[in-house]
């Protein structure tokens, strides 16, 4: 079997949050079925209803009775975008974690194309559109704010808003999310690659929405997420400073019980 680890096969959680996705929610559910069966023998599906208020509770109901390997985690309120995934890498229990929007933007099944890169050295697989399938606005929008962050938290990666990862959930002992916006993402991305840990990029597939509209792109969520990365990145900076100065009060303290003399 080809993957991470090839000699003993990684378990494998793969989740969606969902928000009023009674339209796709059962095609992705059965195709992260149908896909992780082939990569690992011990897998779950997860998927967190982030408050809906259409049928994708009573669908997923539907699905748990025929597929045992599926849990549904409820919000009974919106928690957001960030609060959705918080939740969903909490609740997974395996050692390899992908996600993926319940929107079925993505593929599923592409998973398959993600798990060989998953090997020894490999911390993070880290999915990038080849050709994104969204309205002009949405993409010149998109652009702008990739471009933006990319320089202003010196990130290295190529689509930091890419939903379709594949991660070992022991990064979540180093890194801790607190973000429940859709900035969770930026948020994610800096805190794993501060950290030091090995991602590699893989092309995948981005299509039209098929069902229901996208909770982001309106002009006062984006304002509102332009602050929040405001905040992310003061708190960074912030956090980066206490950090530095810490070390060097560590540094003389050191150098003092040394003998060394301190200026």
């Amino acid at each position: 079997m080809t993957g991470p680890d090839q000699a003993q096969s990684p378990s494998l959680s793969v989740f969606f949050p969902a928000y009023n996705d009674c339209g796709t929610i059962a095609s992705l559910v059965i195709a992260a079925v149908q896909s992780a069966s082939k990569l690992t023998p011990n897998y779950e599906v997860i998927v967190v209803d982030d408050g809906s208020s259409d049928t994708t509770g009573q669908i997923l109901r539907e699905l748990e009775r025929v597929y045992p390997q599926l849990k549904i985690v409820t919000h009974p309120v919106n928690r957001g975008y960030g609060g959705a995934l918080r939740t969903g890498f909490a609740t997974a229990s395996k050692d390899v974690i992908f996600y993926t929007d319940g929107d079925a933007q993505y593929d599923p099944t592409e998973i398959e194309v993600l798990w060989p890169m998953m090997t020894a050295g490999v911390d993070l697989v880290n999915g990038y559109k080849i050709s994104r399938s969204d309205p002009w606005h949405r993409i010149v929008i998109g652009r702008i704010y990739h471009h933006t962050v990319k320089i202003l938290f010196g990130l290295r990666v190529r689509d930091v808003d890419c939903d379709f990862r594949l991660l070992r959930r022991s990064i979540f002992d180093q890194v801790e999310l607190e973000k429940n916006s859709g900035v969770i993402c930026l948020e994610m991305m800096k805190k794993i690659q501060d950290a030091g840990f090995t991602i590699v990029e893989v092309p995948v597939h981005h299509y039209h929405r098929a069902h229901g509209q996208s909770q982001f792109f309106n002009f006062r969520r984006v304002i509102r997420t332009g602050i929040d990365v405001l905040k992310l990145w003061y708190a960074l900076v912030v956090q980066r400073t206490h950090q530095r100065s810490a070390d060097a009060a560590a540094d003389r303290r050191s150098r003092r019980s040394a003998g060394q003399r301190v200026l």
